[in-house]
Protein backbone atom coordinates (compact mmCIF):
# COMPACT_ATOMS: atom_id res chain seq x y z
CA UNK A 1 0.00 0.00 0.00
CA UNK A 2 1.69 3.54 -0.76
CA UNK A 3 1.77 6.42 1.05
CA UNK A 4 -0.99 7.83 -0.53
CA UNK A 5 -3.43 5.48 -0.66
CA UNK A 6 -2.43 4.89 3.70
CA UNK A 7 -2.66 8.51 4.31
CA UNK A 8 -6.43 9.10 2.44
CA UNK A 9 -7.67 6.12 4.83
CA UNK A 10 -5.99 7.51 7.95
CA UNK A 11 -8.09 10.54 7.31
CA UNK A 12 -11.29 8.97 7.08
CA UNK A 13 -10.36 6.93 9.80
CA UNK A 14 -10.05 10.08 11.69
CA UNK A 15 -13.15 11.62 10.61
CA UNK A 16 -15.45 8.76 11.02
CA UNK A 17 -13.89 8.45 14.61
CA UNK A 18 -14.63 12.29 15.14
CA UNK A 19 -18.01 11.71 13.82
CA UNK A 20 -18.80 9.02 16.55
CA UNK A 21 -17.32 11.60 19.30
CA UNK A 22 -19.70 14.25 18.51
CA UNK A 23 -22.63 12.44 18.05
CA UNK A 24 -23.56 10.07 20.88
CA UNK A 25 -24.59 6.94 20.57
CA UNK A 26 -28.28 6.21 20.51
CA UNK A 27 -27.85 3.79 23.06
CA UNK A 28 -27.20 3.50 27.18
CA UNK A 29 -26.23 1.65 29.75
CA UNK A 30 -28.31 -0.28 32.64
CA UNK A 31 -26.49 -1.20 35.88
CA UNK A 32 -27.91 -3.60 38.40
CA UNK A 33 -25.78 -3.46 41.96
CA UNK A 34 -27.14 -6.92 43.11
CA UNK A 35 -26.76 -8.34 46.98
CA UNK A 36 -24.92 -11.64 47.85
CA UNK A 37 -26.63 -14.94 47.09
CA UNK A 38 -28.79 -12.88 44.21
CA UNK A 39 -29.16 -14.07 40.42
CA UNK A 40 -31.10 -12.11 37.47
CA UNK A 41 -33.02 -12.10 34.93
CA UNK A 42 -33.57 -9.07 32.91
CA UNK A 43 -35.68 -8.42 29.52
CA UNK A 44 -35.27 -4.95 27.40
CA UNK A 45 -38.53 -4.41 25.97
CA UNK A 46 -39.49 -2.46 22.83
CA UNK A 47 -42.80 -1.22 20.64
CA UNK A 48 -43.28 1.01 17.96
CA UNK A 49 -42.28 4.24 18.57
CA UNK A 50 -44.73 6.81 18.97
CA UNK A 51 -46.38 7.92 15.96
CA UNK A 52 -45.05 4.57 13.92
CA UNK A 53 -48.30 3.27 12.32
CA UNK A 54 -46.40 -0.75 11.58
CA UNK A 55 -47.31 -3.11 14.41
CA UNK A 56 -45.33 -6.10 15.77
CA UNK A 57 -46.37 -9.53 15.92
CA UNK A 58 -47.63 -11.50 18.70
CA UNK A 59 -45.52 -14.86 18.98
CA UNK A 60 -44.23 -17.42 20.77
CA UNK A 61 -40.72 -18.62 21.54
CA UNK A 62 -37.98 -16.10 19.73
CA UNK A 63 -38.99 -12.69 20.09
CA UNK A 64 -36.87 -9.46 18.36
CA UNK A 65 -38.85 -7.02 20.74
CA UNK A 66 -37.67 -8.31 23.50
CA UNK A 67 -33.78 -8.78 24.55
CA UNK A 68 -33.12 -11.23 27.73
CA UNK A 69 -29.89 -11.32 29.62
CA UNK A 70 -29.01 -13.52 32.67
CA UNK A 71 -26.64 -13.03 35.52
CA UNK A 72 -26.03 -16.21 37.67
CA UNK A 73 -26.43 -16.69 41.11
CA UNK A 74 -22.86 -15.08 42.71
CA UNK A 75 -21.83 -15.89 46.40
CA UNK A 76 -20.86 -11.73 46.89
CA UNK A 77 -22.27 -8.37 45.87
CA UNK A 78 -21.67 -7.70 42.72
CA UNK A 79 -22.46 -5.70 39.82
CA UNK A 80 -23.94 -5.84 36.38
CA UNK A 81 -23.75 -4.24 33.49
CA UNK A 82 -25.51 -4.09 29.79
CA UNK A 83 -25.25 -1.36 26.56
CA UNK A 84 -29.20 -1.19 25.67
CA UNK A 85 -30.51 0.45 22.40
CA UNK A 86 -32.71 2.96 22.31
CA UNK A 87 -34.25 2.68 19.50
CA UNK A 88 -34.23 -0.13 16.85
CA UNK A 89 -35.71 -1.06 13.57
CA UNK A 90 -37.52 -4.40 14.27
CA UNK A 91 -38.69 -6.21 11.17
CA UNK A 92 -38.81 -2.91 9.26
CA UNK A 93 -40.88 -1.24 12.04
CA UNK A 94 -38.97 1.60 14.27
CA UNK A 95 -39.08 0.69 17.51
CA UNK A 96 -38.29 2.06 20.65
CA UNK A 97 -37.26 0.33 24.17
CA UNK A 98 -40.40 1.29 26.47
CA UNK A 99 -39.17 -1.25 29.59
CA UNK A 100 -36.73 -3.20 31.33
CA UNK A 101 -38.31 -5.96 33.80
CA UNK A 102 -36.57 -8.24 36.61
CA UNK A 103 -36.55 -11.21 37.66
CA UNK A 104 -35.03 -11.76 40.82
CA UNK A 105 -33.83 -14.94 42.72
CA UNK A 106 -31.87 -15.71 45.86
CA UNK A 107 -31.53 -18.61 48.32
CA UNK A 108 -31.88 -18.36 51.79
CA UNK A 109 -30.05 -21.52 52.90
CA UNK A 110 -28.24 -24.18 51.10
CA UNK A 111 -31.06 -26.85 49.64
CA UNK A 112 -32.08 -25.73 46.20
CA UNK A 113 -36.09 -25.36 47.52
CA UNK A 114 -34.68 -23.14 50.11
CA UNK A 115 -35.03 -19.71 47.61
CA UNK A 116 -37.07 -17.27 46.65
CA UNK A 117 -38.18 -14.71 43.39
CA UNK A 118 -40.03 -11.64 43.29
CA UNK A 119 -39.95 -9.12 40.15
CA UNK A 120 -39.61 -5.41 39.29
CA UNK A 121 -39.56 -3.41 36.53
CA UNK A 122 -38.60 0.28 35.33
CA UNK A 123 -40.64 2.26 32.53
CA UNK A 124 -39.18 3.95 30.11
CA UNK A 125 -41.34 6.48 28.63
CA UNK A 126 -41.61 8.73 25.95
CA UNK A 127 -41.98 11.72 29.24
CA UNK A 128 -42.36 10.88 32.82
CA UNK A 129 -44.70 12.34 34.79
CA UNK A 130 -44.17 15.52 36.99
CA UNK A 131 -42.97 14.14 40.45
CA UNK A 132 -40.73 11.64 38.97
CA UNK A 133 -36.82 11.90 39.25
CA UNK A 134 -35.14 13.38 36.18
CA UNK A 135 -31.20 12.24 35.07
CA UNK A 136 -28.71 14.18 37.41
CA UNK A 137 -26.08 16.33 36.11
CA UNK A 138 -23.60 13.26 36.50
CA UNK A 139 -25.13 11.54 33.94
CA UNK A 140 -25.99 8.88 36.25
CA UNK A 141 -29.68 8.12 37.25
CA UNK A 142 -29.92 5.83 40.67
CA UNK A 143 -33.09 3.93 41.57
CA UNK A 144 -32.89 2.04 44.83
CA UNK A 145 -34.67 -1.25 45.55
CA UNK A 146 -34.69 -3.43 49.08
CA UNK A 147 -35.63 -6.57 49.22
CA UNK A 148 -36.80 -8.55 52.60
CA UNK A 149 -37.20 -12.13 53.11
CA UNK A 150 -40.94 -13.45 54.88
CA UNK A 151 -41.02 -16.29 57.22
CA UNK A 152 -44.05 -18.80 57.05
CA UNK A 153 -44.54 -22.72 58.29
CA UNK A 154 -45.14 -24.92 56.05
CA UNK A 155 -45.90 -29.05 56.52
CA UNK A 156 -47.32 -30.82 59.65
CA UNK A 157 -43.69 -30.22 61.10
CA UNK A 158 -44.60 -26.78 61.01
CA UNK A 159 -41.31 -26.18 58.73
CA UNK A 160 -39.54 -22.42 58.39
CA UNK A 161 -39.74 -21.23 55.07
CA UNK A 162 -39.59 -18.14 53.78
CA UNK A 163 -40.62 -15.63 50.72
CA UNK A 164 -39.01 -12.77 49.20
CA UNK A 165 -40.17 -9.80 48.44
CA UNK A 166 -38.63 -6.74 46.79
CA UNK A 167 -39.90 -3.19 46.91
CA UNK A 168 -38.77 0.56 45.63
CA UNK A 169 -37.34 2.61 48.27
CA UNK A 170 -38.02 6.25 48.39
CA UNK A 171 -35.72 9.57 49.18
CA UNK A 172 -35.72 8.67 53.30
CA UNK A 173 -35.19 4.75 52.03
CA UNK A 174 -38.48 3.68 53.33
CA UNK A 175 -40.03 1.08 50.87
CA UNK A 176 -43.00 1.82 48.73
CA UNK A 177 -45.95 0.46 48.09
CA UNK A 178 -44.94 -0.61 44.24
CA UNK A 179 -42.29 -3.26 42.90
CA UNK A 180 -38.66 -2.35 43.06
CA UNK A 181 -37.79 -0.40 39.79
CA UNK A 182 -39.18 2.79 38.66
CA UNK A 183 -39.30 5.28 35.78
CA UNK A 184 -36.91 6.83 33.19
CA UNK A 185 -37.49 9.41 30.38
CA UNK A 186 -36.05 7.98 27.30
CA UNK A 187 -34.34 11.14 25.39
CA UNK A 188 -32.87 11.42 28.58
CA UNK A 189 -31.00 8.58 28.85
CA UNK A 190 -28.81 8.70 25.88
CA UNK A 191 -24.90 8.01 26.67
CA UNK A 192 -26.36 8.30 30.54
CA UNK A 193 -26.31 6.03 32.98
CA UNK A 194 -29.51 3.91 34.36
CA UNK A 195 -28.57 2.25 37.94
CA UNK A 196 -30.86 0.13 40.45
CA UNK A 197 -29.51 -0.53 43.28
CA UNK A 198 -30.46 -3.61 45.73
CA UNK A 199 -30.22 -4.23 48.45
CA UNK A 200 -31.89 -6.89 51.49
CA UNK A 201 -32.96 -5.54 55.18
CA UNK A 202 -31.67 -7.90 57.83
CA UNK A 203 -34.84 -8.02 59.59
CA UNK A 204 -37.33 -10.66 58.60
CA UNK A 205 -40.48 -10.51 59.25
CA UNK A 206 -43.84 -13.02 58.95
CA UNK A 207 -45.30 -13.83 55.54
CA UNK A 208 -48.97 -13.84 56.98
CA UNK A 209 -50.91 -11.64 59.24
CA UNK A 210 -51.91 -13.21 62.78
CA UNK A 211 -50.12 -16.36 62.86
CA UNK A 212 -47.22 -15.22 65.21
CA UNK A 213 -46.31 -13.03 68.07
CA UNK A 214 -43.14 -11.24 68.77
CA UNK A 215 -41.62 -12.15 71.93
CA UNK A 216 -37.53 -11.75 73.51
CA UNK A 217 -35.25 -13.10 70.75
CA UNK A 218 -37.97 -13.40 67.97
CA UNK A 219 -41.35 -14.75 67.09
CA UNK A 220 -43.83 -17.24 68.52
CA UNK A 221 -45.93 -19.03 66.30
CA UNK A 222 -49.60 -18.92 67.25
CA UNK A 223 -51.12 -22.99 68.10
CA UNK A 224 -54.02 -22.11 66.42
CA UNK A 225 -57.13 -24.84 67.26
CA UNK A 226 -54.60 -27.56 67.50
CA UNK A 227 -50.52 -28.84 66.86
CA UNK A 228 -52.02 -29.90 64.02
CA UNK A 229 -53.54 -26.82 62.34
CA UNK A 230 -51.51 -25.22 59.92
CA UNK A 231 -53.42 -22.59 59.02
CA UNK A 232 -53.17 -21.75 63.00
CA UNK A 233 -54.12 -17.91 63.34
CA UNK A 234 -53.99 -16.37 66.76
CA UNK A 235 -57.36 -15.00 66.86
CA UNK A 236 -56.54 -13.13 70.16
CA UNK A 237 -54.81 -16.20 71.50
CA UNK A 238 -51.58 -14.74 72.30
CA UNK A 239 -50.42 -17.18 75.04
CA UNK A 240 -50.81 -20.68 73.83
CA UNK A 241 -47.85 -21.67 71.31
CA UNK A 242 -46.62 -24.77 68.40
CA UNK A 243 -42.23 -25.19 68.52
CA UNK A 244 -41.08 -24.70 64.79
CA UNK A 245 -38.87 -26.55 62.79
CA UNK A 246 -35.74 -24.28 61.89
CA UNK A 247 -34.35 -24.71 58.93
CA UNK A 248 -31.21 -26.75 60.51
CA UNK A 249 -33.26 -29.47 61.31
CA UNK A 250 -33.38 -28.42 65.00
CA UNK A 251 -37.08 -28.04 66.57
CA UNK A 252 -37.87 -24.32 68.64
CA UNK A 253 -39.99 -22.50 70.19
CA UNK A 254 -38.84 -18.82 68.76
CA UNK A 255 -37.99 -17.55 65.25
CA UNK A 256 -34.75 -17.35 64.40
CA UNK A 257 -33.23 -17.10 68.05
CA UNK A 258 -34.27 -20.51 68.59
CA UNK A 259 -34.47 -20.19 72.49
Amino acid sequence: MNKRVLGVLMVLGTGWLSGCSIKPADRFTLEVDLPADFELKTAANYRPATGETCTLPVRRGKRPERKLFFTELNPVANRVSYQLPLSETIEGCPSVLSSVQFEFYAKWGKGYWEAGGDSGSIGIPDRLPEGFAQMPDSGVQELRGQCRWYFRTVGRKHAISKILGCNALDDQGQPEKYKAGGGAQRDQLRGKTLRLVMSVNKEELPAFDDNWVAVSGGWRRCRGESLEDLSAYCRGNTTDFKPVKMPDGRICDVYPSCQ
